[in-house]
């Protein structure tokens, strides 16, 4: 194909390239002249800023200037296809090489797609001659599946591409199987230069300690779903899309089907329009049900994992992290599949109901990948617990029992703070909650017309109790069940007994009159 031929299926396809794309073509072709054939060099660029168009053009180059082939590996099957399509709309005609392809024509091509898993088989097996690869390109490339097949190309120039050059294993570091990383652009500028969409995020603090970490070094599925699947947090869910994202074309991520599943029944019932999708689906299913999102204004789409990679649908105007990971790979991608940019689409929302904005930091912020790259125990290592992040949230009521102390301007305690304040002037521990007593009476008393109103306030502050009294136990590192179940039950008498012994005067100083005489 000649070059005004390929320049016309560019412009055709809207596949022509950008100016940051053409830079990072630049840099890598430069690592090519100047590196041994056998380099490991691994490129970085954000979901949505365009990696398959930079190596497909990669491609037509090196075969346009050198005299061996390429072969471009990915991880799942979708990809295979998308990533040949690509190629194709880049003058580029490639082999498949999938479960069921016949490799009789393969002297034909000059470029080979394969997924990971099938290669190995069909390497091991001697069905493919990779004599004469040159380069090999390998998409997603922090999946760690990839790296039991370098032993087959000791003497290919081998390009990962991926957004978060972080191993999905820590235990087996990108650093040990790349040379050297070129970051390309970062997420901040992609939104500027309008390439990416920009993110407004909804962060909800939620206590998360139950979660028990895999051997994956990830949450477990059954401990996810164990707290994900409770009322509490399903009606947090649908309270959170109600008030950010009703009537918006939403994507939920979930970490487990059950989970997933319980969504969609969740929303169904509250009459959104709402699909659900797992691994578990036919790809009939899949196909169907993608088509109904994407031509669907106000779609739902519940889902577990399948679509954090390949799956691109630009209309999408929420994403929706019901679940918690230690993953910033997983994180970035989840995020990244809201952020393609269309004609009246410049922002998204994200909802974050797994403490995921506070564990990383926001979305599309200036990370030092090349640190990361190098030493990425470290980075990984001082990611913040769930206890540790949980200790600097200020617990919200929530807003049907804010609704109730509306005349009190302030309603939260600090019982951190008064605690340090107290032991730093050598007063006893037990002032702190002597203080949170009289703070929880008056906002009681503030509100109510009369004690009896007050008491039935009281029974509203269970949460606000308990958050209280956690922070307490920790702060005097005493924190059984039967010490905090002792704590509460004092706590509760206490303010009753508080609130009858002080309505009157406590009224009086607030609104500057007694309260109002009982009927006889």
């Amino acid at each position: 194909m000649s070059e005004s031929a390929i320049e016309l299926q560019e412009i055709k396809t809207g596949k022509e390239l950008y100016s940051y794309q053409k830079g990072a073509i630049n840099q890598i072709f430069k690592k090519f002249e100047t590196a041994a054939e056998d380099h490991h060099l691994l490129y970085q660029l954000p979901t949505g800023g365009g990696k398959t168009v930079i190596f497909s053009e990669i491609v037509r180059q090196y075969l346009k200037h050198h005299n061996k082939k390429v072969l471009v590996m990915t991880h799942r099957v979708e990809l295979c296809n998308q990533t040949s399509e690509m190629l194709t709309s880049f003058g580029v005609e490639s082999k498949v090489v999938n479960s069921t392809a016949n490799l009789d024509d393969q002297k034909k091509y000059s470029c080979f797609v394969a997924m990971v898993e099938t290669l190995n088989n069909r390497l091991n097996d001697g069905k493919l001659d990779i004599s004469d690869i040159g380069l090999v390109i390998i998409d997603e490339a922090h999946y760690n599946s990839f790296t039991k097949l370098f032993k087959f190309f000791e003497n290919s120039f081998i390009l990962g591409v991926t957004a978060t050059p972080l191993s999905s294993n820590k235990e087996l570091p990108m650093k040990d199987n790349y040379d050297e990383l070129i970051v390309g652009e970062t997420i901040e500028s992609l939104i500027e230069n309008e390439f990416l969409a920009r993110a407004e995020v909804f962060q909800y603090d939620m206590g998360l300690t139950s979660l028990e970490i895999g051997s994956n070094g990830d949450y477990t599925v059954k401990s996810s779903e164990d707290l994900y699947t409770s009322n509490g947090m399903l009606d947090k869910l649908l309270n959170a899309y109600e008030k950010h994202s009703k009537g918006k074309k939403t994507l939920i991520f979930n970490n487990g089907i059950n989970t997933s599943v319980q969504v969609y029944y969740t929303f169904k019932s509250a009459g959104h329009p709402i699909a659900h999708l797992d691994n578990t689906a036919t790809k009939k299913q899949r196909q169907e049900t993608l088509k109904w999102f994407k031509e669907t204004p106000d779609a739902i789409l519940t889902s577990v994992s399948i679509l954090t990679t390949g799956f691109d649908e630009p209309t999408i105007d929420t994403i929706i992290l019901n679940r918690a990971t230690k993953s910033l790979t997983l994180y970035y991608q989840m995020i990244g599949r809201g952020s393609r940019i269309l004609k009246n689409k410049s922002s998204f929302s994200v909802i974050d109901l797994g403490n995921n904005c506070h564990r990383f930091g926001p979305w599309g912020a200036d990370l030092d990948w090349q640190t990361i790259f190098k030493f990425p125990t470290f980075f990984v290592d001082k990611l913040l617990s769930d206890e540790d992040l949980e200790d600097n949230f200020k617990h919200e009521m929530p807003e049907e029992i804010r609704k109730e102390f509306s005349k009190s301007e302030e309603v939260y305690f600090d019982i951190k703070a008064t605690y340090i304040s107290a032991t730093t002037q050598g007063i006893s521990s037990k002032v702190v909650l002597e203080k949170s007593i009289v703070q929880h009476a008056r906002i009681c008393i503030e509100n109510s017309e009369d004690v009896f109103d007050a008491l039935i306030l009281a029974k509203l502050l269970n949460e606000d109790i308990d958050h209280r009294l956690h922070s307490y136990a920790k702060c005097i590192s005493k924190s059984t069940n039967n010490f905090l179940r002792w704590l509460k039950e004092d706590y509760q008498k206490k303010l009753n007994t508080y609130l009858r012994q002080n309505f009157d005067t406590i009224f009086e100083e607030i609104n500057g009159f007694p309260p109002p005489e009982e009927d006889e």
